[in-house]
């Protein structure tokens, strides 16, 4: 009876092995068109605005991450990597931010640049009225980074499956008659 349970889940983890490559390689195919509509509309909106005004010379000097990249922690079954998108890690202070009374002689303080709670636009880098072919470049990025996170969870799954099919098979051939 345990052979014919083993060769069950055996063929049930195949079969799901097997949607999951296809589900990996429909994914595959997606983040390519993403990419390539991307690069297309980048280079439409270098048509528009001139090849020099889109570029790494606009990049700003300190750039902030949009999208962090988070792990599950399992004990028995596959990781799952998704896209996190980045906002203040600290509450706002309320409140005035400076002493009730102030100082109107001696040392002037300078003011220091607060970081910002969430990350600036990098479409602001550009310009204010940026075309709209920049944006959808942006959006295009986007969504093949999210593809690209679901394509490594899904890689993760794969490998899983492979390693539990593999100690399966191992399992069978032990139990098979004339092995030794």
């Amino acid at each position: 009876m345990a052979g014919a349970e083993l060769r069950a889940e055996s063929d049930s983890l195949l079969l799901q092995l097997l949607r999951d490559l296809e589900e990996l390689e429909a994914k595959r195919e997606a983040l390519n068109a993403r990419v390539e509509e991307g690069w297309f509309s980048l280079s439409k909106a270098r048509y528009a605005m001139g090849a020099k005004s889109v570029g790494p010379l606009q990049f700003a000097s300190r750039m902030e991450p949009h999208y962090y990249v988070r792990t599950s922690e399992t004990q028995d079954g596959p990781q799952k990597l998704w896209m996190v998108r980045a906002v203040a890690e600290t509450p706002e202070e309320v409140g005035p931010r400076e002493p009730a009374l102030r100082r109107r002689k001696g040392l002037s303080r300078t003011s220091k640049p607060e970081p910002s709670a969430a990350p600036e636009d990098p479409l602001n880098w550009f310009g204010i009225l940026v075309p709209h072919s920049l944006r959808q470049a942006q959006a295009s990025f986007q969504e093949g980074l999210q593809l690209a996170a679901d394509m490594a969870s899904l890689q993760i799954r794969i490998n899983w499956g492979r390693s539990q099919l593999r100690g399966l098979q191992e399992k069978l051939r032990q139990l098979e008659p004339g092995a030794a």
